[in-house]
């Protein structure tokens, strides 16, 4: 496993980031531990979760897990950079949601007690608030750097502007500002080549790509298909308006004696601007693929084809202009 410095920071994070927005309704707690413990077998250090996190098993459950397994100890705190992130709304309060600086504030708190940890090494807001001023979210954040809770600011799912508007004011109060950001990225969803990967790379922030499979198109779903088995309703309908495409993808990963679900992590690793693709397994099987991703080399080729079945949108302002 490579590790790769999280943007223009020092920080060393594993190429691969364990996503655990299973973990809760989906992932048993005991399997949960198991998959984290597998994270650290294979030196994945980077762990990535977020307060709202729970679903069926109730908001910051996810969270809660993770607490729970660090508190086993081992060190287990002390291997992995920690990642949260907030935003959605954690009641039906007005105010437990959002950027206020008040909501930074008790939002982080409550991480970190449900984290079962003093401090927070990567704490991302999970989506802009266009009602926070620049100013309060920058001065919540540098209160939080001061008192230790947190080491590093992270965004998720900003657009290219929004990432350097933050970053100049950011600039202004002569503090660090985003080191890295969330952003959907996978051989069905390129359009932050168009922005969002040009601001990443001239502010310096790694990029997370969540969702790499596509919300499981790229995994192999004619395949799956093929065995009589149904999908969702939404699921069809996704892949119809895409079946010609799916039928060359799993063909080329045939091709390959590959897993498409392996294939289509590895593009994302392959891609120059990606830090770390986040995965996030459901089971210790799932984890072993996207481990096994990171030893799949794609030829430049290789690369052409897969780009020719999925061809991304191009440079702005070169795509949508003269």
């Amino acid at each position: 496993m490579q590790h790769h410095h999280l943007g223009r920071t020092a920080l060393r994070v594993s190429e691969l980031c364990l996503g655990t927005m299973n973990f809760g309704p989906a992932t048993s707690e005991d399997e949960s531990y198991a998959i984290l413990d597998r994270a650290l077998e294979h030196d994945i250090n980077f762990v990535d979760t977020a307060n709202q996190y729970g679903a069926s098993a109730g908001v910051g459950a996810t969270e809660t897990i993770i607490g729970n397994w660090l508190a086993q100890g081992g060190d287990r705190r002390e291997q992995i950079v920690l990642a949260t992130k907030l935003y959605e709304p954690m009641s039906d309060r007005p105010n437990d949601r959002g950027l206020s600086a008040r909501n930074i504030r008790l939002a982080c708190d409550a991480s970190l007690r449900r984290l079962q940890t003093d401090h927070i090494d990567l704490y991302q807001m999970h989506h802009i608030d266009r009602t926070a001023p620049w100013d309060e979210v920058w001065q919540a954040m540098e209160t939080l750097v001061a008192q230790g809770k947190i080491t590093y600011v992270g965004s998720s799912n900003f657009a290219g502007w929004t990432v350097a508007q933050a970053n100049e004011a950011a600039r202004s109060r002569h503090f660090l500002g985003l080191v890295s950001e969330q952003s959907l990225y996978n051989l069905t969803e390129r359009t932050i080549e168009l922005e969002v990967i040009p601001a990443c790379e001239s502010y310096g922030l790694g990029l997370l790509p969540w969702s790499p499979l596509g919300g499981g198109l790229l995994a192999g779903v004619l395949s799956v298909e093929a065995t009589g088995r149904r999908s969702s309703a939404e699921m069809a309908r996704r892949v119809e308006s895409i079946r010609p495409q799916l039928i060359q993808w799993e063909t080329l990963c045939d091709d390959l004696g590959e897993r498409p679900s392996d294939v289509g992590v590895a593009w994302l690793l392959h891609q120059p601007a990606v830090t770390s693709p986040i995965v996030g397994p459901r089971t210790i099987a799932q984890l072993d693929g996207a481990i096994h991703a990171t030893s799949i080399h794609l030829s430049s080729d290789v690369l052409d084809r897969i780009d020719a079945i999925f061809p991304g949108p191009g440079p702005a302002p070169e795509a949508y202009a003269w």
